[in-house]
């Protein structure tokens, strides 16, 4: 089988790389080892628009963040997908921190997010009685999604342009010819099949630097090694929900943005989520963690105890960096240089990735021209 654009993942990102690229007269294939999209990364995670204000200047992550937030808010109320502008404060309880926060408001301007506000504390108890802050940063662009419904909306987008996916069908060898790839995959019955195409666009999340070595790509050499970092979540008690109303972020640290609130669209709050790298994927939420979630939230949430915390869900983030390693930019990259032409890379889309979406879908968009 030909195909004019083959893109291995289907998660937020390589569906909206799909649903930008799709015209009717244009072959384009995803192909997802899961029986659905978004089965990994996508749906676990805090359902966060973030406003950009965490990155380096002038980073991947800082530019497609604000972009793609704008264009995220225009998405969503165009295709009615469930959202909520509900604004964040990150927050500082001590003079340590306050220093921190001028630090990270210079950066967010630098970064053009144009509507953030330092608070001080009596300013941030008529807005949240309930936390615990000498200051804050508030952001107000900040807000929530249906995450499975704007994935949804994409694939159908995608679709409606004609292109197809492939579900149950994981990539098993990539081989670089001539006019560009064969690409094996199996389907669900192990049957082979083979696709031919110009255009490889590598999205495929937790395994894409499994996919780029596939395609040729010496993954080390090219600093495209990923690591697996763990990010659990636990529920707070019902009773406990109302007692916020923005999403209340502590000052970040090194490594993350630290365990923060969590809201859904239903109002539920949860707290998460925490980090931790692992060799290998699993899903379970351990209960002992509480106590740190516990210890590190009753810093700027006084009403919170350790009996309202149970254990909900968590994710595995891909990153470019390890332990103790600095954090790494976005890998979204043409391979030509390295000769491998039609070899588009997508490689350590964490956080951001998810605000960014629609932006990156853009940027491939204007490398492919």
């Amino acid at each position: 089988m030909d195909a004019d654009i083959v893109i291995v993942g289907a998660g937020a990102l390589g569906l909206a790389v799909a649903a930008e690229l799709g015209q009717k007269n244009r072959e384009i294939v995803v192909l997802e080892r899961h029986s659905s999209f978004g089965q990994e990364t996508s749906s676990r995670n805090s359902e966060v628009i973030h406003s950009g204000i965490y990155y380096p200047a002038g980073s991947l992550k800082a530019r497609l963040c604000v972009e793609g937030r704008r264009l995220l808010y225009e998405f969503c109320k165009v295709r009615d997908i469930a959202h909520r502008r509900l604004g964040k404060l990150i927050v500082a309880t001590n003079d340590r921190e306050a220093k921190e926060l001028d630090e990270l408001m210079l950066l967010g301007e630098n970064n053009g997010v144009e509507d953030l506000s330092l608070l001080s504390s009596g300013q941030i108890k008529k807005q949240e009685p309930h936390i615990k802050a000498s200051s804050a940063i508030q952001s107000p662009s900040t807000g929530i999604l249906d995450v499975h419904q704007f994935m949804k909306c994409l694939e159908y987008l995608a679709k409606d342009k004609g292109v197809i996916f492939a579900y149950n069908c994981e990539v098993s060898a990539i081989e670089k010819g001539a006019a560009g790839f064969r690409v094996e995959v199996r389907d669900a019955d192990a049957e082979k099949i083979v696709l031919s195409t110009p255009v490889l666009i590598n999205s495929a999340g937790l395994c894409s630097d499994r996919i780029a070595g596939m395609a040729g790509i010496e993954v080390k050499k090219a600093g495209y090694k990923l690591s697996y970092s763990k990010g659990e979540y636990f529920r707070i008690k019902p009773a406990r929900s109302a007692l916020t109303k923005k999403l209340i972020y502590p000052t970040p640290n090194a490594d993350s943005l630290g365990i923060h609130t969590v809201k859904d669209l239903e109002g539920q709050l949860k707290l998460g989520p925490n980090a931790f790298y692992v060799e290998d994927i699993n899903y379970d939420v351990e209960p002992f963690h509480a106590n740190e979630f516990y210890e590190s939230a009753r810093r700027f949430l006084p009403f919170i105890k350790l009996g309202d915390l149970s254990p909900d869900t968590c994710g595995i983030r891909p990153k470019l960096q390890g332990p103790g390693e600095p954090v790494r930019d976005f890998v979204i990259c043409s391979e030509e240089k390295r000769g491998f032409p039609g070899l588009v890379n997508l490689i350590g889309i964490e956080s951001p990735g998810l605000t960014a979406s629609l932006a990156i879908a853009r940027y491939v968009s204007r490398m492919l021209r």
